[in-house]
């Protein structure tokens, strides 16, 4: 199978007309790959991480190109003021796409230098929409090799796993390294390993405490680094008046979907990734006010994925492995959000039907082909 356009494409192409574009996301993802795809030659391509293209960034000799992109220049400690400084002076003569992945999404927001002169858009793995998978053969692929472009053109589940272990190595030893400081690497790292088991339950970071036998701050400030750099993302419940919801526990997934070890853990992990990217396109590209979430109340109902739009449930999904009836959970919530719209989807189930209540019961496929 070849490589395919990024999503992103048309969108960054269309942003770079107006203003300068910063494309965030985990590494190995595919970031440089597509910025480079947009490019008419190799001289418009600064890389940080190189010697020579770092000697050209700090002595600001910048190449005479339509487009310019720079890539890890956020490790640079005065990135902001360059950017504002080159922006300003080349503006309407040459275009400027920058990527990076934690550190570019995370210290943006201190005394933005650059507000008002730029896009920041998200990329992510691949998926069911944006590959155009059509039979529930290319989705048993896409679910067991992952969504990162290296191990799914690969085709190799072996590969696959092999290439898993080695990222999450790759993500202490050097994304961890440019953003924070860990002593204790070894105990983190037991951490990570532990997450992929608790994958679809509600993240008790006391549990976690407990586990590693560590203090409770130590365990919730790692927990928001594995988000920054991009290892993890974290799920807020649903808080409505209406429905006695628990508000404190979040739910936790995998950018790489495949860690998780139960294939219906996966499933759910895969949904998940492909919500979040779809949600953080329409918020990016779009302007709108979304969220993802998931529903659980003090009774332990509990839908696994709630869409958000201006602080209003539009969305429910639930994910099941196969065919099973409709959750009494899903009709519980259906019955106190009729505005919002209900599915059950699966990922070896063939049912595919509208029950008396409005839910659609479906196999997954049919409503990821329909996101990002």
């Amino acid at each position: 199978m070849k490589n395919i356009r990024r999503y992103l494409y048309g969108q960054v192409m269309a942003d770079l007309k107006k203003k300068m574009v910063f494309v965030a996301g985990p590494r190995q993802v595919g970031k440089t790959t597509m910025a480079r795809t947009m490019l008419p030659g190799p001289e418009g391509y600064l890389n940080w991480d190189i010697r020579r293209h770092r000697d050209l960034i700090l002595r600001e000799e910048w190449p005479a190109v339509p487009l310019l992109v720079l890539d890890e220049v956020h490790k640079f400690r005065k990135w902001r003021n360059m950017l504002k400084g080159l922006f300003d002076q080349y503006r309407g003569k040459m275009r400027i796409l920058v990527t990076g992945s934690a550190r570019l999404d995370y210290y943006r927001f201190g005394g933005d230098s650059l507000q008002g002169r730029y896009h920041l858009l998200h990329l992510y793995p691949l998926s069911v929409a944006e590959l155009g998978l059509r039979t529930p053969r290319e989705f048993n692929e896409l679910l067991s090799l992952g969504g990162f472009p290296e191990p799914y053109y690969g085709g190799s589940q072996a590969g696959a796993r092999r290439w898993s272990r080695e990222y999450r190595s790759r993500l202490l030893e050097e994304d961890l390294r440019d953003l924070e400081s860990i002593h204790d690497i070894g105990s983190l790292e037991q951490m990570m390993i532990r997450l992929p088991d608790l994958v679809g339950s509600p993240l008790s970071i006391n549990s976690l405490r407990e586990d590693l036998q560590l203090n409770h701050r130590t365990v919730a400030r790692w927990a928001c680094i594995l988000e920054r750099i991009y290892a993890i993302f974290r799920l807020p419940p649903l808080g409505a008046p209406r429905i006695r919801a628990v508000k404190k526990e979040q739910k936790h997934y995998h950018l790489d979907w495949t860690l998780p070890p139960k294939d219906a853990q996966r499933f759910e992990n895969l949904v998940a990734v492909h919500l979040k990217k779809w949600v953080e396109l329409e918020s990016d590209a779009r302007g709108r006010e979304l969220e993802l979430r998931y529903f659980r109340d003090v009774q332990g109902r509990e839908v696994d994925f709630v869409i958000v739009e201006n602080r209003r449930p539009v969305r429910f999904i639930e994910c099941k492995w196969g065919d099973e009836e409709v959750q009494p959970a899903l009709r519980y919530a259906r019955e106190r959000f009729p505005e919002a719209d209900f599915w059950q989807i699966s990922a070896a189930g063939t049912r595919d039907y509208h029950t008396a209540g409005g839910i659609r019961v479906c196999p997954a496929l049919t409503l990821l082909s329909q996101l990002a």
